[in-house]
């Protein structure tokens, strides 16, 4: 009975021996071959349920000690097909199970320790002596140290990093050798040894830049940046692949950002963008830097050159299925990492893109990029992805608004009115009939759900596209149509009452912009009145436009202009030495494009009036009368 019992586990052994290989096998041919990306997710998915119920049949017996190897090649292989298929919970309670069941097998009693790194240490502690599993052992190690990467337990990797390290040097055994080594021990093994899908060697050094780049996120999200730089400077092996090398240099010059060190961080991301042209991450931290330098030139060269590589077709699309089971990605799934290497949509690059061109002298550029951003929102497919950044987007109306500013000052006025018109007929009916706001407010651009800031927001965007029209009006030289629009404007703006509440002493953007666009529709119209020779109410306006927001820097000049042609000179004198010895007024960073300054229309001559002013003042002093 005992001889039959032997032979018939001898079969059994062959048997599943050979179930396995053919499994593996499949999956070999396939990947060979280069079959098409469908069918090669077919197989995938084939293989991983055929080696699931292999591994449910050898556990579905008791462990014996001629089994062991079998069973644990098995789960490794079953382990592997299972990250194509993102089961990783339950393919690592069949992996702890089969170590369980080597430990009965081997004769070691008592419960497992709960603790993963704990547990794998008493396994290797308790079977890895042994020659026959201590190959085995190890391959199902780099199984575990990936199922770790993969659900970002870091603290496990580095509680057991001496054993992980061994890795290096125990994979570089042959089977060949530990099957020698168990005949020599009297071990009895099965004629055909078990295949494996992979073997670890090729999986090792993936696994080790994945840690090092995932430790190192770690690292800088929490502020420690020396020690993520230590980490980060590890020398990698050659065979990292170019996408990875890549991301190490761009977290290490995040790092040296971080600390301080800029153009030594622009060198890192250089060095990233050499090793991976499509290293995105890289030139959104290269703009990133030159901001924070003040290199608008270079920064504006580099939002160029990532737009375009934004644009690029996708890289990773393959028609044919091959490579590694285990892609780079499924091992770096951290929240750390993504939000250090995200990068802004297309349309957001190309949208702040446009901005810096219209605001830094290269204005014709920056039409052409709104435009060609208006262009994209005008398809259904853009639309939805617009909507789901809408953070990093402004809203559509605002869009419509900028584009129509830098056309006016790229000199079409035309254009601008269309764009206004607009946004004048998607706005107009839902105005309220009054606005009352209580500070402080939530900010109107936002997607917040406050009835009162949306309201506010449809009142700020009709309001600036009747100021941006009346700007087009005075470029034309129609100031009668002028007068009219900034009226409109005007009148719209009274509609909304600001209450200060208790304990408010700063105003919420929504608020400021209303102020920005009140004083920037007076000041308008003021020197549309000029410009028709009502100067009594242009200096009604000019006062209050300066009232309402002293950023207005054209009105103060306009207002010593209309003090002067009103034969009030002293005062002309006093607003124009006012208005020297201010500072310049701020740059209005928080100040939307279209409630700038208007860079076309009616302007003054600085030098001619500074003459009149100090022709004045001598004769003055020359005759000895008072200023």
């Amino acid at each position: 009975m005992a001889v039959m019992s032997y032979e018939s586990d001898t079969c059994l052994l062959d048997r599943w021996t050979e179930e396995n290989n053919a499994i593996v096998n499949k999956w070999k041919q396939h990947n060979d071959k280069g079959d098409c990306v469908e069918q090669g997710s077919r197989l995938l998915k084939s293989c991983y349920e055929a080696s699931l119920q292999l591994l449910q049949m050898i556990q579905g017996v008791p462990a014996v000690h001629d089994r062991v190897q079998l069973e644990l090649a098995v789960v490794y292989n079953f382990c592997m097909f299972s990250f194509s298929q993102t089961q990783l919970t339950e393919a690592e309670i069949l992996l702890t199970h089969s170590l369980e069941r080597a430990l009965g097998a081997e004769g070691c009693d008592g419960p497992p320790p709960s603790n993963p790194p704990v547990f794998w240490r008493v396994v290797l502690e308790s079977l890895g002596p042994m020659s026959s599993l201590c190959s085995s052992l190890l391959q199902l190690l780099c199984v575990q140290w990936a199922f770790w990467l993969s659900t970002v337990r870091l603290g496990h990797i580095l509680e057991l990093q001496g054993e992980l390290l061994s890795l290096f040097e125990g994979l570089g055994l042959d089977e060949r050798d530990d099957t020698r080594k168990a005949g020599e021990e009297g071990l009895e093994t099965s004629a055909v040894r078990p295949a494996l899908v992979i073997h670890p060697r090729e999986l090792k050094d993936l696994l080790h830049i994945c840690t090092v780049i995932a430790q190192g996120a770690e690292l800088l999200c929490e502020g420690r940046w020396s020690e993520a730089l230590t980490i980060l400077q590890r020398d990698p092996s050659p065979l990292t692949p170019r996408d990875l090398f890549a991301q190490i240099h761009t977290l290490t010059g995040l790092c040296l950002s971080s600390m301080g060190h800029p153009h030594s961080a622009l060198q890192c991301f250089r060095k990233a963008l050499e090793t991976d042209v499509r290293c995105v991450s890289a030139l959104q931290q290269s703009v990133l830097v030159y901001r924070q330098l003040g290199n608008t030139q270079a920064e504006i060269q580099a939002l160029r050159l990532l737009h375009s590589v934004l644009m690029l077709p996708p890289a990773s699309q393959p028609t044919v299925a091959s490579g590694p089971l285990i892609a780079p990605a499924i091992l770096l799934p951290g929240q750390s990492l993504s939000s250090l290497l995200s990068v802004p949509s297309a349309l957001s690059v190309l949208h702040c893109l446009a901005q810096k061109c219209v605001l830094h002298g290269s204005v014709s550029e920056g039409v052409e990029h709104y435009l060609d951003l208006l262009a994209a929102l005008q398809s259904d497919q853009q639309m939805s992805q617009v909507l789901s950044e809408a953070p990093s987007l402004p809203r559509l109306p605002e869009l419509y608004l900028e584009t129509g500013s830098s056309l006016l000052m790229a000199q079409r006025p035309d254009d601008c009115l269309v764009l206004c018109d607009e946004v004048i007929s998607k706005t107009v009916d839902l105005l309220p009939e009054r606005l009352r706001l209580e500070e402080p407010l939530e900010d109107p651009m936002e997607e917040s759900g406050h009835d009162s800031a949306d309201r506010l927001g449809l009142v700020l965007w009709c309001g600036a596209a009747y100021l941006l029209q009346a700007h087009c009006y005075s470029h034309l030289k129609d100031w009668k149509q002028a007068v009219t629009l900034y009226t409109r404007c005007i009148s719209l703006l009274m509609k909304v009452c600001v209450v200060q509440t208790a304990g408010c002493v700063k105003q919420g953007l929504g608020v400021r912009n209303l102020q920005r666009l009140k004083g920037l529709a007076l000041a308008g119209r003021g020197i549309s009145f000029i410009h028709r020779d009502q100067n009594r109410e242009a200096l009604r306006d000019l006062q209050l436009s300066l009232q309402a927001a002293s950023g207005c820097a054209s009105a103060g000049l306009w207002l010593t202009e209309v003090l002067w042609r009103l034969g009030r000179r002293r005062e002309a004198v006093a607003c124009w030495e006012e208005n020297q010895s201010s500072s310049s007024p701020p740059l209005l960073q928080d100040a939307p494009l279209y409630l700038l300054d208007p860079q076309t229309g009616p302007s003054l001559d600085p030098a001619d009036l500074r003459g009149r002013m100090e022709e004045f003042t001598k004769t003055q002093q020359h005759q000895g009368l008072p200023l």
